[in-house]
């Protein structure tokens, strides 16, 4: 992929993201010599040198794939072709979501956890969230430290992890302390299961679903 695809499709990647408040969506779009290509909001692409700030986005490092921005105290890896990072945010002061179904009925959008940017399911038939190993690893969670649990899997019996999430954010709300299982086999998605959203009144209308949090 070229370095003006790479652009594009970070661009367009933006368009669709939620917004949050107070933080800017950042991705890592190209490389130019020692200069990485930032998209920062929907402004256009800019090469940055490691030291050098644009739209209050500093850049620490730059390597052949990655780079290591600050944003307000706040350091975040960038790797090319992952989609933008939710860097700067002080919290989600929202109290209410509506989702879109897709055309299979599922509720399916990004948001993050631990202020890492995921793809996400809500699953009301889970009890907890759920998140594949290679995605947990992928935002940085320190899931071995959490308490061991056996999961029936397609190949039988394998080992899980339960841990608490500092935080889960869709759209402008932020939920602490949240209850998670990583699973030993990758996932297309994050499950949204309960443990996130008992702490919403969910409403139902069509393909449309509200999420109001609970006082």
């Amino acid at each position: 992929m070229t370095i003006h695809s790479f652009a594009l499709a970070a661009m367009v990647t933006l368009c669709l993201a939620p917004s949050w408040a107070h933080a800017q969506a950042v991705a890592l779009a190209g490389m130019l010599g020692s200069k990485a290509l930032l998209v920062v909001d929907a402004n256009p692409p800019k090469a940055v040198g490691a030291g050098d700030e644009y739209q209050g986005v500093k850049v620490i490092t730059v390597t052949k794939e990655e780079a290591t921005i600050e944003v307000n105290g706040t350091r975040r890896v960038l790797r090319l072709g992952e989609a933008p990072v939710s860097v700067g945010a002080r919290g989600g002061s929202g109290k209410r979501v509506v989702l879109m179904a897709d055309s299979r009925g599922h509720f399916i959008n990004s948001g993050t956890i631990n202020g890492r940017v995921m793809q996400y399911m809500v699953d009301t038939g889970a009890s907890t969230v759920a998140i594949g190993r290679q995605d947990a690893e992928r935002m940085g969670l320190n899931y071995q430290n959490g308490q061991p649990v056996r999961m029936n899997t397609a190949n039988g019996v394998a080992q899980g992890w339960r841990m608490k999430l500092d935080s889960v954010r869709i759209g402008d709300v932020e939920v602490f302390g949240v209850e998670a299982i990583i699973t030993p086999q990758p996932m297309p998605y994050v499950l949204l299961g309960n443990s996130f959203l008992t702490e919403f009144q969910m409403t139902r209308i069509n393909d449309q679903m509200v999420l109001e949090k609970r006082n």
